[in-house]
């Protein structure tokens, strides 16, 4: 059986295959009219480095990411969960008191979609409760829930690992297209939960830290020193293999301008630190 006979034995199965190698077609072609030995024996390599392009498959399945994200989120539902029942904690009547609790809500929804989305893929969803958590991360927050500044400084690197995390995530889940969309909705809400995080840090009662942004600047610019493994990698300032400095815009805004992804293994060593 040549190569064109697999091909079409393939198209029996999935009609829309030459549409998901092309533009491929060509580099069929010339493939098909080496008629070697050699070229054959290169093809279970070749159709299998292309499929994994053409299908965005990786040793990562759906269900892992899913529940790889259901894990931050429970992170984030418990720690507002938490602040919110301790009494004192976000000042009362300000506008934090509402804030704080839309994202909370927002969390849980997050949760409750990703544990449905993992039980109708025939996966088991992960579970944890608040006793699952230690939110001073091993010590290095221990007045987390006394201190609202510190609260809110820790509320924003969960906010920028989270969507840094989904952003690492995206190519895994690019043969499932309707749960890489629902991946996106989510992760724009994320980012639009670490820029409030991050102005309510610049108010007064958050501890009126000026120097914040609502976008990353540089490594770290989260005034966290045991948050630096959250923002590895965010003075990247070369994207495409171009360098942003060197079309005339400053070291600053060339690392604004772009936000970088995690890793799997990068985020679960930060969500490490937070896990009993």
């Amino acid at each position: 059986m040549n190569i064109i006979n697999i091909l079409e034995e393939i198209e029996k199965v999935d009609g829309e295959v030459y549409e998901r190698l092309n533009p491929r077609r060509a580099a069929m072609k010339s493939f098909y009219g080496f008629g070697s030995k050699v070229a054959l024996a290169a093809l279970p390599m070749a159709l299998g480095s292309m499929f994994k392009k053409a299908y965005g498959q990786t040793t990562t399945s759906v269900i892992d990411v899913l529940n790889f994200a259901l894990t931050l989120e429970y992170i984030e539902y418990n720690f507002y969960q938490t602040g919110i029942n301790t009494a004192g904690l976000i000042p009362a009547g300000t506008p934090a008191v509402a804030a704080i609790a839309n994202i909370r809500d927002h969390e849980l929804a997050h949760v409750n979609l990703l544990k449905g989305a993992i039980t109708a893929s025939g996966g088991t969803p992960v579970s944890y409760t608040a006793a699952s958590f230690d939110f001073t991360a091993k010590g290095n927050f221990p007045t987390v829930f006394s201190d609202y500044p510190t609260f809110l400084a820790v509320a924003q690197v969960f906010e920028d690992t989270g969507v840094r995390a989904y952003k690492g995530q995206a190519g895994n889940l690019m043969s499932s297209p309707s749960v890489l969309q629902t991946a996106l909705q989510i992760h724009s809400v994320e980012a639009r939960h670490a820029s409030h995080i991050r102005q309510m840090r610049k108010a007064p009662a958050g501890g009126g830290v000026t120097a914040l942004k609502p976008w990353i600047t540089g490594s770290n610019d989260s005034g966290v020193a045991a948050a630096a493994a959250s923002y590895a990698g965010e003075d990247n300032v070369t994207q495409l293999g171009i360098n942003i400095p060197g079309l005339g815009f400053s070291v600053n805004a060339s690392t604004e301008a772009f936000d970088e992804p995690l890793t799997m293994p990068q985020v679960l060593s930060i969500a490490s630190l937070f896990i009993k």
